[in-house]
């Protein structure tokens, strides 16, 4: 737990899920130029303001402003839970932060919109679009990112859909983004959720925006499916970090009567996941959806396999935490005999920490990018 002190004083805040040992800070300097910003802006006033925030990463500017009628517009699961976590821990009722999920619309007006600039231009060009409608002559749009982060096309998003823009100084490798609602620039239809047929079938595969490989099925995920395995004795799978739920899919039509968990920390994710269940399998109603951390509230002892092909990055932070935590918990809620499945670029290394885990790790499938790699517990 580090302490980030601004203006609005100092807070005491911890990345979510907290991991005692590390390094990585639950803010940037892209909060700390736009609380310090806002907080110079409003030093002559004392009025209550309605504040929307997206995209708030472990609650540095929802906590900072917390004295306003705050809403959190967020995708992530962790965000609400390190949101909740550092509130208790600074003695802030959380209750005062209104927190709505990526699948629901903002739907009032709002003083001030503040945006952190995420990492995927599809995710915050779906974001302006459906936050357009609701902005006013009077609102004040103020979004900040890290520099190499905010791109010409970043910026061309905010005027095409908002209004005007113009960018502040970088401080410390951050950016502010000043943009004006524009009357006059009609509300857009919006482009996402993206459809593509799945390739060698006739499958509609729905992405929302922020779900990896949007438009067509990636290559480590093709190299997946080719090989999930079908046995009657897989009673119980699990879709661990499912994206939009091809792999669960093609799981499902391979084992018809096995029940599949699809889960993800991303609401937009398990939506996608929910919604190409729904129309490409009858098997739907054996389908369960849950938006969570890893494998958090899924029973011990109950699975029989899990299939992940994990992300190596939380955020913009890149490292090998989020595979540790998933073939740990894997472990937990495998059976005995039960069989995790993971799918990963070779240099990963992923083997060594199966081998260390399960004791045992043995090659599925490999070509030149990828391997698969499957651990029993024993």
């Amino acid at each position: 737990m580090n302490t980030l002190a601004v203006p609005q004083g100092e807070f005491e805040l911890s990345r979510y899920p907290i991991r005692t040992k590390s390094i990585l800070r639950a803010w940037d300097a892209a909060d700390e130029y736009l609380l310090n910003y806002f907080f110079n802006e409003q030093a002559s006033h004392t009025e209550k303001l309605n504040v929307l925030i997206v995209n708030d990463g472990f609650g540095a500017l929802s906590l900072a402003l917390a004295e306003h009628d705050i809403t959190l517009w967020t995708d992530s699961w962790l965000t609400e839970k390190a949101v909740q976590y550092n509130c208790s821990k600074n003695n802030i009722d959380s209750n005062k932060i209104n927190i709505i999920n990526s699948i629901v619309t903002p739907s009032e007006s709002y003083d001030v919109v503040l945006i952190k600039v995420p990492k995927s231009l599809a995710m915050l060009e779906d974001q302006l679009v459906r936050i357009k409608p609701y902005l006013t002559a009077k609102s004040k749009i103020i979004s900040a990112g890290m520099v190499k982060s905010i791109h010409t096309s970043t910026l061309k998003l905010f005027e095409k859909y908002i209004g005007s823009t113009k960018t502040s100084l970088a401080k410390k490798k951050a950016r502010l983004i000043f943009s004006t609602a524009d009357s006059e620039i009609v509300n857009r239809e919006n482009p996402y959720p993206k459809k593509y047929i799945l390739e060698s079938t006739d499958y509609e595969i729905i992405n929302h925006a922020n779900v990896f490989s949007r438009e067509r099925l990636d290559i480590g995920t093709r190299f997946f499916i080719q090989h999930i395995p079908c046995s009657e004795k897989y009673k119980t799978i699990v879709d661990l970090a499912c994206g939009n739920g091809v792999v669960g899919l093609i799981a499902s039509k391979k084992n018809p009567y096995a029940e599949v968990f699809f889960l993800d920390e991303s609401y937009m994710a398990v939506e996608s996941a929910r919604e190409n269940m729904r129309l490409n399998s009858s098997k739907d109603t054996l389908a369960k959806f849950n938006v969570t951390d890893c494998l958090t509230g899924i029973e011990k002892n109950s699975t029989d396999l899990i299939l992940n092909n994990p992300p190596f990055h939380q955020n913009t932070a890149i490292g090998d935490e989020v595979a540790w935590q998933m073939f740990k918990q894997s472990k937990n809620v495998l059976k005995e005999k039960g069989e995790l499945w993971v799918v990963g670029n070779r240099h990963l290394g992923y083997h060594i920490k199966l081998q260390r885990i399960f004791n045992n790790c043995e090659i599925v499938a490999t070509n030149k990018k990828f391997v698969i790699l499957k651990a029993i517990k024993n």
